[in-house]
């Protein structure tokens, strides 16, 4: 049974990062992230806030980087995997919640200076395009002989020809 376990999202910081070094040595940083979504309502008309809450692990030289440089309010783009946590509260009762385990943490914002909100969710946008054509192609049989090509430039035109050739061949022992 194939699955797929990836999640974009971007956001503001809730709170200061929470920086932690194990006994191991292995550095964490606990983020607190929230999303906002904003839509009309049809039935009333009004626009309608809601904003999702998530807790992002960061973990390694990421943690050490998020730690120093992002604080409460700071805007960043969060890639990884959804993971459940699940414990038993000081009263017995059974809890869970979703949370995000970083694979990358982008700093935006201040901190970039010249990049507007507008580029951020298109650089989102396109982020969520190649990650659902991975998805897609990884689930599709690839060819199994690869062509390389080569290029054939022509001087009066400007135009670039490419030729398919057999895949070059060499004596090296890898």
């Amino acid at each position: 049974m194939a699955s797929y376990n990836r999640i974009i999202m971007m956001g503001n910081l809730t709170r200061d990062p929470e920086y932690k070094q194990l006994t191991s040595g292995q550095a964490v940083c606990r983020l607190g992230l929230a999303s906002n979504r904003q839509f009309k309502n049809k039935q009333t008309g009004s626009m309608i806030q809601e904003v999702c809450f998530v807790d992002v692990d960061v973990w390694g030289p990421q943690a050490e980087s998020s730690n120093q440089y992002l604080k409460k309010g700071s805007l960043v783009l969060v890639e990884g995997r959804l993971k459940l946590d699940s414990w038993t509260d000081n009263d017995g009762q059974k809890r869970s919640k979703h949370g995000i385990v970083a694979d990358r943490v982008t700093f935006l914002g201040a901190n970039q200076a010249g990049v507007s909100t507008e580029e951020v969710v298109a650089t989102a946008n396109q982020l969520e395009e190649i990650t659902e054509r991975h998805a897609k192609s990884s689930s599709e049989e690839k060819p199994s002989k690869r062509k390389s090509k080569t290029i054939e430039d022509s001087e009066s035109t400007g135009e670039v020809k490419l030729k398919d050739e057999e895949p070059f061949e060499d004596d090296l022992p890898f």
